[in-house]
């Protein structure tokens, strides 16, 4: 059966999540606002296959992600079938998924973890307390952040687009974004998120101002009642503890029902996976590559 595939567009926002719903597990590629924002780097598309919505992505390979609707209600082996041949190949499987496509396809495919695109899993009130050895350093450059700048912490809203963009702008002149792909396209990310902020469902976020300027601000999506993921987080180098603050205090802001974030993967990058640790993970969204043979 032949799969029409088109781009990933606002309109079909309110399905998708619908859809999304459904996943009993869900990591934070398949959030709206990330398949949005990084549908033109990724060259990302869907197609909506009766109870399910299949993810396709063409850069820098072409690839499919797992597909989003009731994972437990579906004949896999149907489906299997009738859509796929030998040779097609799966990424950003989350583990939940991949457990059930082995229990009902078995030797017909091959299936290895992907830890570069394991989901940082983080309790949110450790997050806000910082307390012990585990988190001394950080509560240490939060503290000395909190001392030395007369700042204000406000949770994100339209007014506070265009200084973030002007703030993302300043962060790409920092750090040389011109000279990295990879930040590039971020960036790119970033302002079409922002662009479209009163458009996305379930997003918010915050910033830091000093002297009225922007100096960090972070951008987050709700995943379910009681779980959130960061998207993007950014603070001006000059203001020493910056990035502590603004992780701290963000996550303070939100309501109680919140228990856990989602700080996304770390793509094989040894600092980032360095950065991620360091917060002491409270556990991974573990995600698999899978081919049919």
């Amino acid at each position: 059966m032949q799969m029409d595939f088109e781009p990933i567009h606002l309109e079909q926002q309110a399905n998708y999540l619908k859809a999304l719903e459904q996943c009993t597990q869900k990591s934070s590629d398949y959030s709206f606002s990330n398949l949005f924002g990084w549908a033109d780097e990724y060259g990302l598309s869907w197609t909506w296959n009766e109870n399910l919505v299949w993810i396709r992505q063409s850069k820098p390979q072409t690839r499919l992600w797992a597909p989003i609707g009731p994972w437990e209600t579906i004949d896999w082996g149907d489906v299997f079938n009738r859509l796929f041949k030998s040779g097609t190949r799966f990424i950003r499987i989350p583990e939940t998924l991949s457990r059930l496509w082995q229990k009902n396809l078995q030797d017909r495919l091959v299936i290895e973890e992907d830890r570069d695109h394991w989901d940082y899993l983080y309790d949110i009130n450790e997050m806000v307390e910082l307390r012990g050895n585990r988190f001394h350093k950080k509560k240490n450059l939060l503290n000395q952040f909190i001392k030395k700048y007369d700042y204000r912490f406000k949770t994100f809203s339209p007014s506070m687009i265009e200084p973030a963009m002007a703030m993302q702008a300043d962060w790409c002149n920092w750090r040389d974004c011109e000279s990295s792909e990879v930040l590039s396209a971020e960036n790119r990310s970033v302002f079409k998120v922002l662009m479209h902020w009163n458009d996305l469902v379930g997003l918010t976020g915050g910033v830091i101002l000093v002297e009225d300027i922007i100096v960090a601000y972070t951008l987050a999506e709700k995943m379910s009642d009681e779980s959130i993921v960061v998207h993007y987080e950014k603070g001006c180098p000059d203001y020493k503890g910056v990035y502590q603050a603004i992780n701290q205090m963000f996550l303070e802001s939100l309501p109680n029902n919140f228990k856990i974030v989602n700080r996304e993967q770390d793509l094989g990058e040894e600092g980032l996976r360095q950065a991620k640790m360091s917060y002491n993970p409270s556990g991974f969204l573990k995600k698999y590559r899978v081919e049919i043979r």
